[in-house]
């Protein structure tokens, strides 16, 4: 972009979505509006967070006016903890890593065979209880390779062993499991209308499934691999949903979709798109000049249903100009062009020591934004 006299000032959107490991979504906004605001303090604008399902997703739809609601679940290693849930109306908006993140593990700590996803079916009824009719299920992040196993127990499911008891929670307790009834599932789930939102569409086996592609981010070797995808198909087979496994995010979150699709009739919707729709991006754009987008790193996985990549496309059908940034930047001007991105604005153009991005994240940006506002604005 170039700069060009105004007549008016400029109205900007920034709609991105968080910087990984050093700001929440809501940060990212508040930094680059006071960075705009240092260099053109003219200049109006308009916060919108954005997220794909994954973590932040919760605090992104409270921050855009849905109630922050929160429940004591069953963590991913066994132990209580607080997880959130958004509320407007009778949608809730549920982010399963709030109940099974890795964040709800010690630093180092991985445990992928016996990683729960309970606390997630807990969570998905505490929404159902506070009056939810609809409920966004985002999946991501999450610490588990069970197949959503944990969620259907929690649910009211019953996955028994050869000696009729439940089977141990974890991907690997699935080896013993015998039988499955669904039929046991609360009966208010009938009323419930779900949607699967996901930046993933692995199926929940193979090569491009749940354990194979996403088990090494969880602590799973090679061994441990192999062990919970053989897990994981004996599980669907038991459960006779085969087909059902192959299905379109059925791997997302180490197979939460899987267990949404079965046993709570889900409809998978790619999440940036169904969050997107629900926070009123679409909207925001029309009123707005300039939109800037981003998130921590704008690589490959970016252009493949992350949120930046989705804001991009809407602004792009709008015809309005974006910007983004990011701390780190991977891919090149062709691959930004081609997601709509005009231009993109780094950490590491300001400082190379990627050390200290992680830690200064904030105060960056902030000058990040300042220079994105003399340049364009």
């Amino acid at each position: 972009m170039t700069t060009t006299a105004r007549t008016t000032p400029a109205r900007v959107l920034i709609a991105a979505d968080k910087f990984k490991g050093s700001l929440t979504a809501v940060e990212v906004a508040a930094r680059v509006t006071a960075g705009i605001h240092a260099a053109r303090p003219e200049t109006e604008t308009e916060s919108l967070p954005v997220a794909d399902g994954g973590d932040g997703t919760v605090a992104a739809a409270v921050a855009c006016g849905f109630e922050r609601h929160e429940a004591e679940v069953t963590g991913p290693l066994g132990a209580s903890v607080t997880a959130a849930f958004a509320l407007r109306g009778d949608t809730a908006v549920v982010e399963m890593a709030e109940s099974s993140g890795l964040q709800h593990l010690p630093p180092g700590v991985f445990v992928p065979l016996t990683a729960t996803t309970y606390g997630a079916g807990e969570l998905l009824l505490a929404a159902v209880d506070a009056g939810a009719r609809t409920v966004i299920l985002g999946v991501g992040g999450s610490a588990t390779t069970d197949g959503g196993a944990g969620m259907l127990d929690a649910l009211g499911a019953r996955l028994l062993d050869r000696d009729g008891d439940s089977v141990p929670w974890g991907g690997g307790g699935l080896r013993e499991l015998v039988s499955a009834d669904l039929s046991g599932l609360d009966p208010r789930l009938k009323d419930v209308e779900v949607i699967l939102a996901s930046d993933v569409d692995s199926p929940l086996t193979g090569p491009k499934g749940a354990a194979a592609v996403y088990g090494p981010q969880k602590g799973a070797g090679e061994e441990d691999v192999a062990l919970l995808d053989a897990a994981l198909t004996h599980y669907a087979e038991v459960l006779g949903e085969v087909e059902s496994a192959a299905a379109p995010g059925a791997g997302a979150a180490g197979g939460v979709g899987f267990a949404a699709l079965v046993g709570l009739r889900a409809r998978f919707r790619p999440g940036i798109e169904v969050l997107m729709a629900e926070l009123g991006v679409a909207e925001a754009i029309d009123r707005a000049t300039l939109v800037i987008t981003g998130e921590g790193s704008l690589d490959g996985q970016t252009l493949h249903g992350k949120a930046p990549a989705g804001v991009a496309a809407v602004a792009r059908q709008a015809g309005k100009p974006v910007l983004a940034v990011c701390g780190r930047l991977a891919i090149g001007k062709k691959e930004l062009k081609g997601a709509g991105i005009d231009h993109a604005y780094a950490l590491t153009d300001i400082e190379p020591d990627v050390a200290r991005c992680l830690a200064e994240a904030g105060p960056l940006l902030e000058q990040l934004a300042a220079r994105l506002a003399e340049e364009n604005l």
